[in-house]
């Protein structure tokens, strides 16, 4: 209490901020040591949960298979998306990288498979052991066991929650003052965010506006609000991302880089597959009912055809652009709200650009 206002904080979330930031702050040896020894902790309760939980599976659970069909596919994807921004954070690490133009390709597929494949098992014994409709709740991996009256296995999974969130919130902080200190390097923020520690050798005044920026909000905001924001601006930053390719190859600059996207040209398939989706969409009678309840996805439409034109006269490279198209369309499962919120921030990012950036920037006299 202040007086007569009450002031709400969730003092946990902020104290493992601050405790990650500071072993952030101390090195990236330090930050790889906790950062694998957690990691193995969240496998190995991953592996107890489909270890486990496999000899309780009810395959009659898995009937009907998507209740919700595709779109609930994809509005789920949405809503978890999040969690992908960790393969965006390894690239952060090049610097600490021996080879990275060997090494940081290579460990992000290895990732991206092994995550999937336990995505996809653990989803499969999770709603395998009970009803879908009961997964509605805060803990959905703890509730199953609990429901099985495996109570132990249901309280290693509730700790083991902790960790695994606290080790992806370390991969975070470790990768954004990276990204500000390169954005320094090239001039698009102010010298300091480059300061480099004398001793621990990291970026030290970057590693501390993010732990700041990231504890505050953690100490009063609500965490569904955190997380649909953070998707927005992960799927964002992919789009940018597959978007890049297209234009290193409209440059010709792609034949410089020792990984290359495979090309497959989408001169004539990209116009012909929006045409044959528009003809598909227009047969449906809820056609009208779905753009209106999802009005964001008229920028989905018009982005397809603004790059099926391009990409006709571009010879675009098709898997950049299903790449940008994936991406967008999950956008459009997240609500406008969110969208208002993201657009907010990135109107703050760009008069910091065009106040600064843009004048100070490396390429700004080339």
């Amino acid at each position: 209490m202040l007086g007569d206002l009450k002031v709400i904080a969730n003092l946990p979330a902020g104290a493992i901020t601050v405790l990650i930031t500071a072993l952030v702050y101390i090195g990236i040896k330090e930050s790889r040591t906790a950062s694998n020894i957690l990691v193995v902790l969240k496998l190995a309760v991953i592996g107890l949960v489909i270890g486990v939980g496999a000899f309780y599976v009810k395959p009659a659970n898995w009937s009907p298979f998507a209740p919700n069909g595709v779109s609930g596919v994809l509005s789920g994807v949405a809503s978890v998306f999040f969690a992908f921004i960790g393969f965006d954070s390894i690239s952060t690490t090049a610097e600490e990288c021996k080879n990275p133009q060997r090494d940081l390709p290579r460990a992000m597929l290895y990732c991206l498979g092994i995550c999937t494949i336990l995505y996809v098992l653990i989803t499969l014994v999770l709603t395998g052991m009970v009803n879908y409709k009961e997964l509605g709740v805060s803990d959905p991996l703890a509730y199953v066991f609990q429901k099985v009256n495996l109570d132990f296995v249901a309280g290693v999974i509730s700790v083991s929650a902790v960790v695994a969130i606290t080790s992806a919130l370390l991969v975070y902080q470790l990768g954004q003052p990276r990204i500000w200190m390169t954005m320094s390097r090239d001039g698009l923020l102010w010298k300091r965010f480059s300061t480099i520690h004398p001793k621990f050798k990291t970026p030290s005044f970057a590693t501390i506006v993010t732990g700041f920026l990231v504890a505050v909000p953690s100490l009063f905001m609500d965490l569904k609000f955190f997380v649909d924001l953070t998707s927005v601006g992960t799927f964002f930053a992919f789009i940018l991302v597959c978007a890049g390719i297209l234009f290193l190859d409209a440059r010709g600059l792609t034949a410089q880089s020792k990984f290359k996207v495979p090309y497959i040209n989408g001169k004539y398939i990209i116009g012909v597959v929006l045409l044959g989706v528009l003809a598909y969409a227009l047969t449906g009678s809820d056609l009208l009912q779905t753009v209106e309840s999802k009005p964001l996805l008229i920028v989905f439409w018009g982005v397809w055809a603004f790059l099926a034109v391009q990409g006709f006269r571009y010879n675009f490279s098709l898997l950049p652009v299903i790449g940008v198209l994936t991406n967008l369309y999950l956008m459009t499962e997240l609500g406008a709200s969110n969208w208002k919120i993201f657009g907010i921030w990135l109107v703050i990012g760009l008069v910091i650009y065009f106040s600064y950036g843009f004048r100070k920037s490396k390429l700004a006299g080339k």
